[in-house]
């Protein structure tokens, strides 16, 4: 039975399929509305790096055939065959979207879907519709990314623009347009992809030369069971702008535009969308991009992978830069400030500010009162009250939060006192952090006061939160943090430490010997918190304290 996901759930493959041969179905269609759909191969710096791995109506596959654009069948608009074990190790993410080309907008389409069809069963499905998009041109729809493994993620994440907007958002450029150059028709009748018959001989590998090389053996991929009669494939018209879709020829296809890097640095592009990167210095004053954890010239993380505690943020410490050329104009100036957009959940905006789209996910965000700088759409902010139970436990521990519940469908902004802010993502694991430590996090995870081993911590600070479950933390700090793995040597003092793994052990270690208490005067620093535990294990650390 496929499992059903809303925006924003993410899942590993391997849970939900041991193949890696798979299906891709997309379904998206509306009165008068021409729609192409299309897949990004994308690096890790989530660019189009290679125009090669673009595949769309005018170029149906990539060079290994590890993505393949397959057309129409099985009541899918478009469907495509990945095959995550060829793909190779430059690309990090596969982007499936879809754009109108000509007038209309998101709005205007019907019910729809991506699903993943592993050896003739559907896996998982992704629904979505019209009334959750306003005035946008393009969607969108699903992404398969490496973190560490492959994982699906149901983004439905609408953008303003079509195909052309699209790939300058990817780093990618539409050419000059030139006289289409004729192209020889394919034969007629020429069979579309689908499983081969019970009992009959294994059908060629799809997307081979016709008749070129051996039958490759029947792979774990299949489509779903029902395939429709073969329909005629016309040759691809070789545009260098997208055009309305047609039968893909699975052969010697042409490129619509040159698309690699690196580029010259675009006009500034429409609100809300993200320049394509360039040379050009920031902007005096400009915050680093905080996508915590980045070490300078390490690539970007793969979409939704949280980078590691303890590295630096890009350009963190490096002097401002130059301001703009005089007559830049307003637009150039506020630029590099401009919202981020993405198909997340969570979304840093610079280190201090970070944006959660609560339409995303379908549930509700538990914050710090007071902690909400600016938010826009439908948001309903309750309080959300510990008990009396809670509250007496939360007063006798030092762990009370005082928490607000945001709901609702819009974009909510939080921050508190311009401390660093990152979010850290758990899928089944869990994380121990202190409550003043904690800024934010999804109402799914599961929180509860752990206490600390030991006796004689100054401050109170004999206890902890525990986070566990599926869902994002935000965690604040007081400048850029470390990660250090636990050993058996590991002491940290009580109001440096944010957080560690919570399978750790920890025991507070005090320093404090009777000979020394006969001579005046001690190091300041008699009580720390030793950490214990297995290889993985760590500790957070600020470069702070009280």
């Amino acid at each position: 039975m496929a499992r059903e996901f809303q925006r924003g759930h993410k899942a590993k493959i391997s849970d939900l399929t041991a193949g890696t041969d798979l299906y891709v179905g997309v379904q998206i269609a509306g009165p008068g509305l021409a729609i192409d759909i299309s897949c990004f191969g994308l690096d890790a710096n989530e660019q189009l790096s290679d125009d090669r791995y673009f595949v769309f109506f005018n170029q149906p596959k990539s060079p290994e055939e590890s993505i393949q654009q397959l057309g129409a069948q099985s009541g899918d608009t478009e469907s495509f065959r990945v095959t995550l074990d060829r793909i190779p190790a430059n690309i990090h993410k596969l982007s499936f979207a879809a754009s109108i080309d000509g007038a209309g907008q998101m709005s205007q389409v019907g019910p729809g879907y991506i699903r993943i069809v592993a050896g003739g069963e559907e896996v998982v499905r992704y629904s979505f519709s019209g009334s959750e998009f306003s005035t946008e041109r393009a969607l969108m729809i699903g992404d398969f990314y490496l973190k560490d493994v492959w994982r699906f993620a149901a983004v439905g994440q609408g953008f303003d623009g079509g195909l052309a907007a699209l790939l300058q958002n990817f780093g990618g450029e539409v050419a000059e347009e030139e006289q289409p150059a004729p192209q020889a028709q394919a034969p007629a009748g020429a069979p579309g992809f689908a499983p081969p018959p019970q009992g009959a001989a294994p059908a060629p590998s799809f997307g081979a030369p016709a008749q070129t090389q051996p039958p490759a053996p029947a792979p774990s991929f299949g489509a779903p069971p029902q395939a429709p009669a073969p329909a005629p494939a016309q040759a691809p018209a070789q545009v260098p702008a997208p055009a309305p879709y047609q039968q893909p020829v699975h052969a010697a296809p042409t490129m619509a535009a040159p698309m690699g890097a690196p580029l010259a640095p675009p006009a500034p592009a429409p609100y809300g969308q993200v320049p394509p990167p360039a040379p050009a210095p920031a902007p005096y004053g400009q915050q680093p991009q905080p996508s915590y954890g980045q070490v300078p010239g390490q690539q970007q993380p793969p979409y939704g992978q949280q980078p590691g505690f303890g590295q630096q943020p890009q350009g963190y410490g490096q002097p401002a830069q130059a301001v703009p050329a005089a007559g830049a104009g307003l637009a150039a100036a506020l630029q590099p400030y401009k919202e981020a957009p993405t198909g997340a959940r969570w979304t840093p905006q610079n280190q201090q500010l970070m944006r959660v789209d609560l339409s995303m996910g379908g549930q509700a965000v538990l914050a710090r009162q007071g902690s909400m700088v600016l938010y826009q759409g439908k948001v309903d902010f309750s309080y959300k009250g510990a008990g009396f139970a809670g509250r007496v436990v939360g007063n006798a521990t030092g762990q009370e939060m005082q928490l607000m519940r945001c709901t609702g469908r819009g974009q909510v902004f939080l921050a508190e006192t311009g401390a660093h802010l990152h979010a850290i993502e758990l899928q089944g694991d869990g994380i121990c952090v202190s409550a003043e430590n904690v800024l934010a996090f999804d109402e799914s995870l599961q929180h509860e006061i752990r206490r600390i081993e030991g006796h004689g911590i100054p401050g109170g600070a004999l206890f902890t939160m525990q986070f566990q479950g599926t869902g994002t933390v935000i965690v604040k700090t007081h400048g850029v943090p470390v990660v250090l793995p636990v050993t058996p040597t590991t002491f940290a003092d009580s109001n440096a430490i944010v957080a560690w793994s919570s399978a750790a052990q920890v025991i507070i270690s005090s320093q404090v010997r009777l000979r020394r208490n006969a001579y005046p005067g001690h190091s300041g620093e008699t009580v720390n918190l030793q950490f214990r535990g297995a290889p993985g294990n760590f500790i957070v650390v600020q470069p702070y304290e009280v």
